[in-house]
This record gives structure tokens, C-alpha cells and sequence, in this order.
């Protein structure tokens, strides 16, 4: 095994920069508080709305205005916009649904296929050796995917954390098909707004967990630019040792 093929060699404190570099990319890959709060405030709002006066249209209209007021402070504020984004076509999704169905409780159709299909792709990725969380964070971590053939230790963490989203989703899916052919649309709600964030919480944190265990990942950034630092420095040597020969 080259000196490349290892996992960074960490200092004493390596712990802790490893669960304080890893809190981190959780954060930003998963958007943090404030991206959690754009996922459940158009859900909140919309069954807030109809639980009040039962009004399918105006529970859609403000709840995906108030997913596009999220993009447009984001927009002003200059931050990324992916989360807000990602709340805002789920919000949309919801709205044609029920309107083109009539069916108040179609809103939330869209968004539970979604979990369910993320849910079946983490275990499958899992399952095949290509952990959907790893696909996410590798990039996040700058080391793409060496963690497959390079890193097996964080291999597993990854394959460990996706099979932790995956069987905590299947069973947030398992709660809400149930309440969407049997339970009133309010119920079917409030339920969902429930149940956003804790599941979320609880995967999020297994995967600290995993990943804090796991060995350092290798930045293939760094390695990259490295070598071509080396390789400008050889460029360099080179073309200087004819100008010593001819002295």
C-alpha cells in the first residue's frame, strides 16, 4: 500500500477534528436547522389551513407560497438555494396532486412515494456495495469514492448509515400508507408533520455515530494537488539541469 492509499495520519487530538469535521459535512450536506425548517413549513401550514376550515385550495396556495417566500429570502440572503429548492418542488408535486384528484390527502402523496423509494434505494446501494450515503457525503468529505476501494473502514460506516436511513424510513412509511387509506386527511397531517423530524434526527445522528468511529477520510483534492505540485516542481528540475550542464 503506497503513502496515498492510506487514510490521512491524524494528531493527538484526531477525535475530535474527525466528529467536529463530521458534525459539519452532516450539516451541510443535510442543510441544519434552517433546512429542516423549510421541509416542515409548508406541511405545517398546509394542514394547520385545512384543519381549520377544510379549504383544499387555500391550504395549497399558502403553503407553496410560503415554500417560494423560503427560496426567495435564500435568494436575497445569497445562501444555497438546494434545500429551499427541494421543498419547493415537493410542495408543488403536493399541490398538483390534489388538485388534479380533488383529494386534500393526495397533498402528501408525492412526498411518502418519495421516502418510500428513498427508502428502498438506501437498503438496495447498501446491498449492491455502493452506500447511497456515500455517494452523498464522499463529495462533501472531498474524497468522492475512495472510500470504496481505499477506505474500507469508512465503507462499512457509510453501508451501516444507509442501512440505518433506509429501515427508519421504511418504518416512517409503514406508519403513514396505513393512515392515508384509513385516517381522516387531518390525522394523515398532523401525523406527517410528526413524524419530519425525529426520524430524520434519529438517522442523522446514527450516521455521526458511525462515521465518528470510522477512519479519516482521504481528501483526493489534496492528493490531486499534490501531485500536480510535484510534478510542476520535476517540470522545474528538469529544465534546469541542462542550463548547470553547460556551465
Amino acid at each position: 500500500m503506497t503513502s496515498l492509499d492510506k487514510p490521512t495520519q491524524n494528531a493527538p487530538d484526531a477525535p475530535q477534528d474527525a466528529k467536529a469535521v463530521t458534525e459539519a459535512a452532516l450539516f451541510e450536506a443535510f442543510g441544519g436547522v434552517r433546512g429542516t425548517v423549510e421541509t416542515v413549513l409548508p406541511g405545517l401550514l398546509f394542514v394547520t389551513i385545512y384543519t381549520i376550515n377544510k379549504d383544499l385550495h387555500l391550504s395549497a396556495i399558502a403553503a407553496l407560497g410560503v415554500a417560494l417566500l423560503l427560496v426567495a429570502v435564500r435568494l436575497v440572503m445569497r445562501d444555497t438555494l438546494k434545500h429551499a429548492f427541494s421543498g419547493v418542488f415537493g410542495v408543488a408535486f403536493g399541490v398538483v396532486f390534489a388538485m388534479m384528484t380533488g383529494k386534500a390527502r393526495d397533498f402528501y402523496l408525492p412526498g411518502m412515494l418519495y421516502t418510500l423509494g428513498l427508502a428502498l434505494a438506501y437498503i438496495i446501494t447498501a446491498i449492491a456495495g455502493v452506500p447511497l450515503i456515500g455517494l452523498i457525503l464522499g463529495p462533501v468529505f472531498k474524497e468522492n469514492l475512495s472510500w470504496r476501494t481505499r477506505n474500507p473502514g469508512r465503507k462499512k460506516a457509510y453501508t451501516k448509515a444507509s442501512w440505518a436511513w433506509g429501515l427508519i424510513l421504511l418504518a416512517k412509511c409503514a406508519i403513514l400508507f396505513p393512515l392515508y387509506w384509513w385516517a381522516d386527511v387531518t390525522q394523515l397531517g398532523w401525523v406527517l408533520v410528526a413524524l419530519k423530524i425525529p426520524p430524520f434526527l434519529l438517522a442523522v445522528w446514527l450516521t455521526w455515530v458511525f462515521l465518528a468511529k470510522a477512519p479519516p477520510p482521504i481528501d483526493v483534492f489534496a492528493e490531486m494537488e499534490a501531485e500536480e505540485a510535484a510534478a510542476k516542481e520535476r517540470k522545474r528540475e528538469a529544465a534546469q539541469r541542462p542550463a548547470s550542464g553547460e556551465q
